[in-house]
């Protein structure tokens, strides 16, 4: 029922991505920087957008909790002792050194050897899940044309099911949060910086224009790529986890998705899969914790704790947020213990992110293009009809979680002594 919203979620954002990436490379500005020249109201000397981020940011650091959980779940299936019911200190323990593992690969700038490392390893991974869907329809959990046809069909889920969905929204496909980080790698290791600083000269926008073209390829390409990879996923949830009405949490959660595979190709594929998830899960913490560090330490620049324009400052606060936010996410998952759970209340602020996201690249499209770097119609018409759907996916959420107000205050009353902790 809910493929063709999975799939919506993939594409829909990727011209909300370019536009950021674009004026990234026109600009040269940093998020932050960028965020901080919208109109509206300020507090202090930081515009309102980049408050309500920090803010909504909290409720991500859930998610990557979840992650970090994902991953100590991932060793504890090699090592079944390592259990929180027979020995919550030994697993606290380990939590807090896979944590403490990220800091210091980022801490180290080592972004090459684990991109290269992952890229391999996540691409057998993707070669693993295809075949698993090639031999799922040898079992009896075989997919039918009239299925999957069904499932590009535009259908609602029971309401109990909506804000899964809509948290499914924020986190598949490119994330608020992933586009705002777009613009740090542009500028420090990409197109942005290809193009060089701007200035007024036909050579410099005639670079820019040719960098631009490129990241428009690379956007469209990636898009394909995570789209193909998600609904392969989703499709093996659907068809053995859910025909069994199997649910993949707490402590059980890669041991239950392991199933996907065990079921299509034979217990053998157990470790392969177990392996293939600790790496794509480590990998994205690696990644997120690298971008997190770059927004925040901009953020708190820009409320004026210091002068981004420091390098010196800038490196230190990189360096201590390195630090510091995965040990909140270590401590989140040592007292929530819902990894599944966690993962998809993140994904509810990634929408409102969205949201900031898309009001920022309207505004960068239509008060600071230049003339020489206006877009087709064609383009437009893509903004458009991609902001319109983030709006109204958005305007959703915030029905929902008025009129449903009693039916998720129990999960999200658990979260509210932690919220007041951090």
């Amino acid at each position: 029922m809910l493929m063709w919203f999975i799939i919506f979620s993939c594409l829909v954002k990727v011209t909300v991505q370019i536009e950021f990436g674009k004026h990234a490379i026109c600009s040269g500005e940093s998020t932050m920087a960028s965020l901080n020249s919208l109109p509206g109201p300020r507090l202090g000397n930081a515009n309102w957008s980049i408050w309500l981020w920090l803010l909504l940011m909290i409720g991500k650091m859930f998610q990557v909790g979840g992650i970090v959980g994902g991953v100590v779940l991932a060793i504890s299936e090699f090592f079944p002792r390592l259990n929180p019911s027979e020995s919550f200190l030994m697993f606290s323990l380990v939590t807090y050194l896979v944590a403490a593992s990220v800091s210091l690969l980022v801490f180290r700038g080592y972004y090459q050897l684990i991109e290269k490392a992952s890229l391999i390893m996540i691409g057998l991974f993707t070669a693993f899940t295809i075949a698993s869907l090639c031999a799922l329809q040898t079992t009896d959990f075989a997919i039918s044309i009239n299925e999957f046809a069904s499932g590009l069909i535009p259908s609602f889920p029971p309401e109990a099911v909506v804000l899964i969905a809509i948290g499914a929204f924020g986190i598949t496909g490119v994330g608020g949060d992933e586009i705002m980080a777009y613009n740090y790698w542009l500028l420090e290791k990409g197109y942005a910086s290809y193009a060089g600083p701007r200035n007024d000269s036909q050579e410099w926008e005639r670079r820019a224009k040719g960098w631009i073209r490129i990241m428009y390829l690379d956007a469209l390409l990636a898009m394909v790529a995570y789209t193909f990879m998600t609904v392969m996923f989703y499709l093996l949830g659907a068809a053995i986890l859910n025909r069994q009405g199997v649910v993949p949490e707490s402590s059980a959660l890669i041991s239950t998705l392991g199933t996907m595979y065990t079921e299509s190709l034979g217990p053998w594929a157990r470790s392969l899969f177990v392996v293939g998830a600790f790496v794509v899960l480590y990998s994205t913490l690696f990644a997120a914790l690298a971008a997190w560090t770059r927004m925040f330490a901009d953020a708190f620049a820009r409320i004026g704790i210091f002068d981004f324009g420091d390098e010196k400052k800038r490196r230190f606060y990189i360096a201590l947020c390195a630090w510091v936010i995965p040990a909140i996410w270590a401590s989140l998952f040592l007292f929530f213990e819902k990894p599944a759970l966690m993962v998809i209340l993140g994904g509810l602020p990634t929408v409102g992110i969205l949201v900031i996201v898309v009001f920022a690249a309207l505004y960068f499209r239509y008060r600071r293009v230049t003339a020489g770097m206006l877009p087709t119609v064609g383009y437009d018409v893509a903004l458009w009809t991609s902001s319109i759907a983030i709006g109204l996916v958005a305007g959703y959420l915030g029905y929902e979680l008025v009129s449903d107000f009693s039916e998720w205050v129990d999960p999200v009353s658990q979260i509210v002594p932690v919220v007041v902790v951090w």
